[in-house]
Order: C-alpha cells, then structure tokens, then sequence
C-alpha cells in the first residue's frame, strides 16, 4: 500500500470515528509498517493526530496478524 492510498483510507474512517474504524485504521497502520516502514507509521500518526483520537502513539509497533510482521 502507498502513503497516499493509506491517507485517503485513514480519512474515511476518521470520519466515523467509533471503536470499529479504530481497527481499520491499525489495520492500515499495520500494513503500512509492514511495507513501509515505522517511520511511514509514525508519519501518519502524527499527520493525523490519531494519538487523539484513537489512542495511537508515535513508535507503537501494530500487529498484522498472519504475515511476516508479527511481533512477539
């Protein structure tokens, strides 16, 4: 996924904002640090200050289950 797709992602689902679209988004975030990088995650975090509105930090590792980025 490219930072422009996972931008246009992030806002559709800020714009509900329930518990639901709080997953898509570490969903999103996972599979951007799967491909990008954790600096790409932090980026986004901080770009769309999901610290405030979903409780995701700058550095926190997210989890994609199933694929090479698991993390113990």
């Amino acid at each position: 996924m490219n930072i422009d797709r996972a931008r246009a992602l992030i806002q559709v689902q800020l714009q509900f904002g329930s518990g639901y679209n709080r997953n898509a988004v570490r969903m999103i975030l996972g599979e951007m640090q799967r491909t990008q990088g954790q600096q790409a995650v932090d980026g986004l975090i901080q770009e769309f200050d999901l610290e405030q509105h979903y409780g995701l930090r700058v550095g926190q590792i997210l989890v994609v289950w199933g694929s090479e980025a698991d993390y113990p």
